[in-house]
């Protein structure tokens, strides 16, 4: 079935609108108006594009540590038990993230939870349901989290995004913490997204654009937009690349490879030693992994990096990939 907008008008929409996305009643109608089609033909576009994997969803990313507690986690799974542990780690609704890697610690998923007590719950269910031994690496400092791929070449937008060493998870009232829930799996794919969106969290729709416009201008959400997945879009080669940096080095270093523009993710984690010496990660996704290994080279030269002790994780399946889910009940439209 061919796309209801044109090739080029389908490419605007996946890379200019990952974020800015309008914030008025009618959100499809005005991306219509500004790629040339309309109302209706974005609807359909967006709902083939999220049918072949292309979109997640249309909506938040929040930042980490804002609207919930999360970490990255990882197991060392004997290679022939790797799916059915994969499955039992997936069958959490916290765990948004799950990916199998090339190491010896070789499952590796996040966790995303509404308080850090129920994070510690889940990580400790896991521990428990596996016994196996487990990685948790909360986040200490992002230096990039923006979580956009730029699919132009070459690349027509950048913007690092450092958040910073977290802090405590805002307190929200009860009310924004339905709306939230409501908001976290994406805009219906409807004419009026926002006054759906409104009546699942006993809001009117003009409160709701009220309270994501303030959500982003405070920086609880990173970014309001269309979700793509790097995999569909030919980006098959998913390194997450850490190193071995002295502690007195690591803002420094964090901020130089985050200034590189094929990096798309770079923060600090603790060590856990002595399994795991490396307190600095970077996520670089490509199209193969020759290119991939070629930028690993590269930013080590740029960055004053060759000597440091490094290790290149591609991912070889993916068992779960979504949004975070930052309220157990929620309206969920993916």
């Amino acid at each position: 079935m061919s796309c209801p907008l044109p090739e080029a008008a389908v490419a605007l929409l996946l890379n200019h609108h990952q974020r800015d996305f309008p914030l008025v009643p009618r959100p499809f109608a005005t991306l219509g108006e500004s790629l040339g089609g309309s109302e209706d033909e974005v609807l359909k576009a967006l709902a083939q594009l999220r049918e072949q994997g292309v979109v997640s969803r249309v909506g938040p990313v929040f930042a980490p540590g804002r609207a919930g507690a999360s970490t990255l986690a990882a197991l060392v799974v004997p290679p022939a038990d790797l799916s059915r542990v994969a499955a039992l780690v997936s069958a959490f609704p916290e765990v948004n993230h799950n990916y199998a890697r090339e190491h010896r610690y070789n499952l590796w998923f996040v966790v995303t939870a509404s308080a850090p007590e129920r994070l510690r719950e889940v990580l400790q269910d896991i521990r428990v349901q596996t016994c196996l031994p487990m990685l948790d690496l909360p986040l200490l400092e992002a230096f990039h989290i923006d979580l956009g791929f730029d699919l132009a070449d070459p690349p027509t937008y950048r913007q690092v995004q450092s958040d910073g060493v977290p802090g405590a998870p805002d307190l929200l009232e009860e009310s924004q913490r339905v709306l939230l829930g409501a908001l976290q799996a994406g805009l219906p794919l409807v004419s009026r997204p926002y006054a759906v969106i409104a009546r699942a969290a006993g809001w009117r729709e003009t409160e709701v654009l009220a309270q994501i416009e303030g959500w982003l201008m405070d920086g609880l959400i990173k970014r309001f937009g269309v979700i793509v997945r790097h995999h569909e879009l030919g980006f098959a080669a998913n390194a997450m690349v850490v190193w071995d940096i002295a502690d007195d080095d690591v803002a420094e270093a964090g901020r130089a490879l985050a200034a590189l523009p094929w990096v798309t993710l770079c923060y600090r984690r603790p060590r856990r030693l002595p399994d795991w010496p490396y307190n600095l990660f970077c996520m670089i996704h490509g199209r193969d992994r020759a290119t991939v290994l070629g930028q690993v080279e590269d930013a080590a030269a740029r960055c004053g990096l060759r000597a440091t002790e490094r290790a290149v994780l591609f991912s070889t399946q993916r068992f779960k990939q979504r949004g975070a889910r930052y309220q157990a009940a929620a309206a969920d439209h993916e």
